[in-house]
Parts: C-alpha cells; sequence; structure tokens
C-alpha cells in the first residue's frame, strides 16, 4: 500500500496545486473589479468542493473544514445572489485560505503532515458568511437550504428511511487517460455523502485494489443511490473529478435493493427521444439486448433540442493527450542527452580518425546523420522542460496587491511578455529575486499619494514587469514611476557603510556603478526597520541568487521618474551552441549568439593609447582589443598580430574584440558550473569537456564587454 499511497499523495498536491493556482489567478483578475460574476463563483465553488473531497479522501480533515466552510460562502452567493458582498473583503478571505492551503501542501511535499489549525481562518470566514445572510434577509430575499455538514468517513454512509426517496442507477465515465480513475471515483463517492441517504458503487475495491482503475476505464464505474435529490440535481451533483460523462436514470425499490446483481437499467431510458418512425418491436429489443457499458453516450443538448444518441462515435479531428511527468526524469534525461553530446564529441575528434590516407566518406556521413539526431532530440528535451513564466509573474502580481495594501498605496501592476517560456531550473531561481525586485519597487520606489501628486504623477503607481527573449538570453525587467534613486544619497550611505573607500569622491563612479551599491550585504536607504526592509536583506539575495544561474543584474534610475532593474539569464543550464577558440595550448568556448564578426587584421589597424591599451579600427569605429593570452597568463600564446584571429563580440550596445590564436570550429557543449573550490575568475563562466577530454573554459562576454 506505500507505493499507493505515495501516488495518491502526489496526485492530490499536483491536482490540487493546479486548482489553487486557477483560484489565485481568476481571484488576481477581477480583484479591481466590483464584484465576481456567477460565472467566477461558480469556478470557485467547483474548486472548493473539489479540494473538500480529495483532502476528505486522505483524511486531511482541517483543509476539508476550511475549504468546506468557503464552499458553504460561494454556495449562498451562488443561489441568493446578494447585491452588497464586500469585494476585497471577499478577496482577502480567498487569498488567506490560498496560503493556508498552499503552506499545508508544502508541509505534506516535504514528507510531513498537516499541522496548522484552520478553526480561526473558519472562525473569520464564518462572521463574513453571518454578514452575507444578514444582508439578504434584508433584502427580503429566501435563504438558500444549507447542506448539513458531516464528518467524512472512509466508505458510504449508512442507510437512511424515508417513503419520498428516489432511486437512481448511475453509469460514470472517465477519460481513457485518466491518471488512478479510483482515486477519482472514490472522491466523486465521498462528494456525494452530504447529499445522499444510501449508496453502493461497483468496484467496491477502489481503495484496497489499485487495479480497478482500469476496471473503470473499460466497464465505467456503477453507483446505485437513494436521495430525495431530483434528477437534475442529482446530474449537477454528479459534475467534476475529471468525470467525462455521467449517465443517471431512476429505477425501482427493487431494483435498488437487488444490487449489481441483476441487469443494469437501460440508461437514459428517461431520456433517450425513440423518434416517430420507431416501432413497439424496435422498443421491445432495445430492452432486451445487452448494454455493454460505453456503447451509448448521451450527447449534452442545447436549450429546446432533444437529446441524441451516439453509438461507438469516433472523434472528430486528431485530438491531444498529455501526461504528467516527474520532473526529477526529465532532469535525469536532460543529464544523459549532454552525456551523449559529449560522448558524440569523444568519437568524431577520435585523434585514431587522423590517419593519411584513411577514407572516410561514408563515416563523415553516418556521423552528420548522428549529430543531426541528437540535435533534434536535444531540442525536444528541452523544450520538454521549458516553461512560461505566467505563474511566476502571477505570483507577483500577488505579492504587489498584499504589499501596497499593508503600506497603503495604490498601485498597478502591468505585466508583459509573461508567455516568455524559460527552462524550469531558472525559474525555480528567479522567484526569489523578482519578488525582493517588486518589494523594493513598492517600499523604496512608488512615493506616497501626496508625494506623487505634488510632484504632478497620478495618484496611482506603477510597476511594470516585463520579459522578452534576446541573443540567447531572457530579460526579466522591473521598472516603477516612482521617485528614482538619488546617486549622491547613495554614495553618502556607502561611504558611511565603508563600501566605498575614504579616498574615493562621487565623480570617480558613474551612475550605474553607484547603484549597483544597494545589491551590497547590510546596505539599505530606509533608516527605521520595517516589515518589508531597512534590515539591509534583499538586493543581496537577488544578485546571489542570479550568479548561481549565471545571469546577471542592471539597474538603471533617474532621479524623480522612476527605476529599473533587469534580471538577465540564460534560456538554460544545460547545453548552448559554441565556438571553440584556442590560446597557446589552452581552449576556450564562445557563445555563438555572442560573436558578430571574426577579422583577419594587421599591425596599421590598432591603435595603441599612451597607457597600453589597444583598440581595433572597423571601417571607421575604434573598438577596446583584450588579448586572453595577458589576461589569463597563458604561454606560447601568439604576440603578432597577423599571427592570430580577432573576434568582434557583441553583449547589449557594447562591442569588444578578442585576439585569439585560431579557431577549432563550432559544436554543441554541454555547460559544467567551475566547481567551489576553484576561485572566482572574471570573465568565465563555466567549463566543459571535449572530445579528447580536456577542459575548454567558457567565457562570459558580459563581465569581459562590461
Amino acid at each position: 500500500m506505500g507505493g499507493e499511497m505515495d501516488s495518491m499523495l502526489d496526485m492530490y498536491l499536483y491536482e490540487n496545486g493546479q486548482l489553487l493556482e486557477q483560484l489565485e489567478m481568476t481571484t488576481l483578475e477581477k480583484k479591481d473589479a466590483d464584484s465576481f460574476d456567477d460565472a467566477d463563483i461558480n469556478e470557485f465553488f467547483r474548486i472548493m468542493h473539489t479540494i473538500k473531497g480529495s483532502s476528505g479522501v486522505m483524511m486531511f480533515d482541517d483543509i476539508m473544514k476550511l475549504a468546506h466552510k468557503l464552499e458553504d460562502v460561494f454556495f449562498y452567493i451562488r443561489e441568493s445572489k446578494p447585491d452588497n458582498v464586500p469585494h476585497l473583503e471577499l478577496v482577502d478571505h480567498i487569498f488567506a485560505v490560498a496560503d493556508f492551503f498552499r503552506e499545508e501542501f508544502e508541509n505534506i511535499k516535504e514528507g510531513g503532515e498537516p499541522t496548522k489549525d484552520s478553526s480561526k481562518l473558519i472562525g473569520e470566514i464564518d462572521k463574513f458568511l453571518s454578514k452575507i445572510k444578514k444582508e439578504i434577509v434584508s433584502e427580503k430575499k429566501d435563504l438558500p437550504k444549507p447542506e448539513e455538514e458531516e464528518e467524512p468517513t472512509q466508505f458510504y454512509i449508512a442507510a437512511a428511511g424515508g417513503e419520498s426517496a428516489k432511486y437512481y442507477f448511475v453509469m460514470v465515465y472517465y477519460r481513457n487517460d485518466a491518471q488512478m480513475a479510483n482515486i477519482h471515483a472514490f472522491a466523486l463517492v465521498n462528494s456525494l455523502k452530504d447529499t445522499v441517504e444510501e449508496m453502493y458503487y461497483s468496484p467496491d475495491d477502489i481503495i484496497t485494489n489499485e487495479d480497478s482503475a482500469e476496471v473503470i476505464l473499460e466497464q465505467g464505474f456503477k453507483i446505485l443511490i437513494k436521495t430525495h435529490l431530483s434528477l437534475e440535481e442529482m446530474k449537477i451533483a454528479l459534475g467534476g473529478f475529471d468525470v467525462e460523462g455521467t449517465d443517471v436514470s431512476e429505477c425501482s425499490k427493487e431494483e435498488f435493493e437487488a444490487g449489481f446483481d441483476v441487469p443494469a437499467p437501460i440508461i437514459g431510458s428517461d431520456t433517450i427521444d425513440l423518434g416517430e418512425g420507431d416501432t413497439a418491436d424496435k422498443a421491445e429489443k432495445k430492452e432486451t439486448d445487452e448494454v455493454k457499458p460505453g456503447d451509448y453516450v448521451i450527447e449534452s443538448k442545447a436549450a429546446g433540442k432533444k437529446a441524441t444518441l451516439a453509438k461507438n462515435k469516433k472523434p472528430k479531428g486528431p485530438t491531444q493527450s498529455f501526461i504528467s511527468v516527474n520532473v526529477n526524469k526529465i532532469d535525469q534525461l536532460m543529464d544523459l542527452i549532454g552525456e551523449i553530446v559529449i560522448a558524440e564529441s569523444v568519437v568524431l575528434q577520435n585523434p585514431d580518425l587522423n590517419v593519411e590516407g584513411l577514407d572516410l566518406t561514408n563515416f563523415h556521413k553516418s556521423a552528420a546523420q548522428l549529430s543531426k539526431f541528437t540535435s533534434e532530440m536535444q531540442d525536444v528535451i528541452m523544450s520538454m522542460r521549458m516553461m512560461p513564466l505566467t505563474n511566476t509573474f502571477q505570483k507577483m502580481n500577488r505579492i504587489v496587491f498584499d504589499t501596497s495594501r499593508k503600506l497603503g498605496k495604490n498601485i498597478e501592476l502591468k505585466m508583459i511578455g509573461e508567455e516568455t517560456e524559460v527552462d524550469k531550473n531558472i525559474i525555480e531561481n528567479i522567484s526569489d529575486p523578482l519578488m525582493h525586485m517588486i518589494r523594493n519597487s513598492i517600499d523604496h520606489g512608488i512615493e506616497e499619494k501626496e508625494e506623487r501628486i505634488a510632484a504632478g504623477k497620478p495618484e496611482k503607481g506603477l510597476i511594470t514587469l516585463e520579459a522578452k527573449n534576446e541573443g540567447g538570453k531572457v530579460i526579466i525587467s522591473v521598472s516603477d514611476d516612482g521617485g528614482g534613486m538619488n546617486p549622491e544619497k547613495l554614495f553618502a550611505k556607502a561611504k558611511k557603510n565603508g563600501i566605498v573607500p575614504k579616498d574615493k569622491r562621487i565623480s570617480d563612479y558613474t551612475n550605474k556603478e553607484i547603484y549597483q551599491f544597494i545589491t551590497y550585504p547590510g546596505f539599505s536607504t530606509n533608516e527605521q526597520v520595517t516589515e518589508l526592509s531597512g534590515r539591509g536583506v534583499g538586493m543581496d539575495v537577488v544578485v546571489k541568487n542570479l550568479q548561481a544561474i549565471g545571469g546577471m543584474l542592471e539597474i538603471d534610475s533617474e532621479y524623480g521618474k522612476g527605476s529599473t532593474m533587469a534580471l538577465k539569464i540564460p534560456l538554460t543550464l544545460a547545453i548552448i551552441s559554441g565556438i571553440l577558440l584556442e590560446v597557446g595550448r589552452q581552449k576556450f568556448v564562445i557563445e555563438t549568439n555572442s560573436v558578430k564578426e571574426f577579422i583577419n587584421v594587421r599591425e596599421s589597424n590598432i591603435v595603441v593609447e599612451p597607457d597600453g591599451g589597444e583598440y581595433l579600427n572597423v571601417r571607421g569605429k575604434h573598438y577596446k582589443v583584450v588579448r586572453l593570452s595577458e589576461k589569463y597568463h597563458i604561454e606560447g600564446a601568439a604576440s603578432q598580430i597577423h599571427e592570430g584571429i580577432m573576434i568582434l563580440t557583441e553583449y547589449e550596445n557594447y562591442r569588444m574584440c578578442i585576439f585569439v590564436d585560431k579557431l577549432l570550429g563550432g559544436q554543441e557543449i554541454v555547460v559544467k558550473p567551475i566547481p567551489d573550490y576553484i576561485k572566482k575568475v572574471e570573465g568565465l563562466s563555466g567549463c566543459t569537456q571535449l572530445g579528447d577530454g580536456s577542459i575548454a573554459l567558457i567565457l562570459d562576454i558580459a563581465t569581459l564587454v562590461t
């Protein structure tokens, strides 16, 4: 049972996590509206109903009770439609419940048990619900009949009498690709406990027997129900839980008591229209023919149209199917493709192939085909790891909402390019940096209302969160229309904190260099410590997290008009397209996207300044020259300009020439981090293993250029 319970838990966390994201996304979209519309309330009700049912199955009582209480709120709003529901108060309750669920899900994910007490939140929501009920009564509307709350039990509830009870035979069908259909079936059964008097289901071992999932997918899930609900109410109660279709028919008390040992009543017999051309013989044959599960499906009908019968109906057009895969397996797959790329280099660069007179025509054809397939496989695996930034951006939307309300500021968040895709591992590393940057803009950037009005700005502040692809990297920027940064104030604070040497003046630094002071540990411009800032912790965390993934932070500001902070991160951490260079006996790799041009030059093209700095004249423009042999003290390298080659590189608006001995060719590079025991060297971002077993260093053009 251990493995089964683990898979149940994984599915519980995955599906409820998706529902939670959907709940927050819809709430954030409508937080500034006057109220939620009917579709939103129905969606919220369904989400809470599902979380309540699945949590009851897993015996997470506090989660279940809290979901049930918020479900009650949506139930009353849906049924009674009060006109004056306090919208922001309802939004606060939704977010409070979502935060509670998220913390509990994290505890469960880490192997623990739900430990939080939901009674305080339930009490607060209960007060809110009472307020809504009073408003409904004051509007002379009838309160909807409340659902009776009952403690969940593991199996169906005991029988209860009632002469006016109705009996139903239900067939439930799930999608063919549904995972753990037995758990979905049990969640459905558990959700019906509050509304039925007696219930039996088949297969009846859906929790104890994992194989029951296949039986349900092949034959459907059968339920016999005794209840006071009408047929339409019964159909509504059976919705959700990944159900693809349900067939509900009334049956007699005798058929109900006979259970599943007798032939099932004809599914949909109360709704199927035989048409004028049907004869008594056809009707008799219809009653006697054995009906196989799944043979008949009642199609949903539009208003005013009769239901039609579809038998073995084929789907129109191609359909997409999806499966959920553990991200660890994707990571392993990525590691394997990296090793394959290295092994391919070992084969294609094997020194045994360098034999004079050896005919390698067929070998090169096969090698080219292998390289093509390897490259395509790499692209497919990389695309599997790529995820849009939508969820990350939505989390920032929530942070803006919460933080601005705490500080009493009216702030709007504008999101651009949230569909930009980034490697999943990188997304996990940028959530904290983005959170700190957003909070920094709210707390330090956007001024108080009075200051904004005095400066001729709109009362509502604007923060823009934007993502875009540029030159093999993703740039995520956070801009605000606040007061900007005062370089003189920052410099004075840095000098006071000992960040700047005493003999240095403000004129010795550019404004961009001064702005970088805010990323130093312990640096803060807030004089008083608050809940959000003033401790000097935050922006240094941003830089540290970015360095771990090969990214960097750029800060720009205009005093009085606002600031922009930009994260510049690689698309992926795994494999890049690079050009192999050689300087002396040392090999380097430069990312292909950074290269603009290869140039053979003469001494006459070089301009030497009095301090020894070299510049290359390229079509009337002069670019700084960096000799890797001098920068990294490499012996045996070419010293004369005509003996080597210049590589014109570009990073954003900066250009620079790198002088190397020779080019060895282009290849796919598996990026490996430089070990921690080696001191960080400026201009290097990592290393890679070549086909002959040697190590090549990967040049970081961003730090070389700037």
